[in-house]
């Protein structure tokens, strides 16, 4: 199967199109059950973080106006990316920040993404909430730095999808969890879980 790059990115409020832009990126790239690769860096784009950003992240103005423009880490992260198919955790908000900023440099983002949010409140209604953080105790997942940033989420969503396609695996005995089955899986209505994966498993 092709390896999957998980992404995240830290930003100055949540939505490029009221003008928010991205300061930080890390993608964490998983091959055969395990991360083979990590891309990580601040960005400058020119725009003001405001403070309670700053207290949230711990990414300050002063940071990123020390680190590479926006444009030069893009291009960088699509190339590591290139043609992997993504995942997130809350998948709608790192699509729209890799989509605009790539549109800025006339790049493309045809990448299709899966959300570990999303599969989790199918696989896990249990659970006491799907937040990363939560769902990243509940399953007894490692923790691997401060969050808020973006690589340690990167990573605790990448160790989240790879808890995600074991349990799909063992419990389910799904033979092969590709990102189509995740795609499929995470537009499925609940009661049509069980179903959609007895589709997928081993005979």
């Amino acid at each position: 199967m092709k390896p999957v790059a998980v992404i995240d990115f830290e930003t100055t409020g949540i939505s490029p199109e009221q003008g928010a832009r991205a300061t930080e990126v890390a993608i964490v790239l998983v091959e055969q059950g395990r991360i083979v690769d990590r891309f990580q860096s601040l960005m400058n784009a020119g725009a003001h973080i405001p403070a309670f950003i700053t207290q949230l992240t711990g990414i300050s103005n002063a940071m990123v106006q020390a680190a590479p423009d926006a444009s030069e880490v893009m291009r960088k992260a699509s190339n590591f990316v290139g043609d992997a198919p993504m995942v997130a955790h809350n998948a709608s908000f790192d699509r729209k920040f890799w989509m605009g900023e790539l549109f800025r440099l006339g790049l493309p983002a045809r990448q299709p993404f899966a959300c570990t949010m999303l599969l989790s409140r199918r696989l896990y209604p249990q659970a006491p909430n799907h937040k990363l953080g939560t769902l990243v105790d509940y399953h007894r997942l490692p923790r691997t730095g401060a969050a808020h940033r973006a690589l340690a989420d990167a990573e605790m969503a990448a160790e989240l999808l790879l808890q995600i396609q074991q349990d799909l695996q063992r419990r389910h005995e799904v033979a092969a969890v590709d990102h189509d089955l995740l795609m499929a899986l995470q537009q499925c209505q609940r009661q049509g879980v069980s179903a959609l994966l007895s589709r997928h498993a081993r005979v």
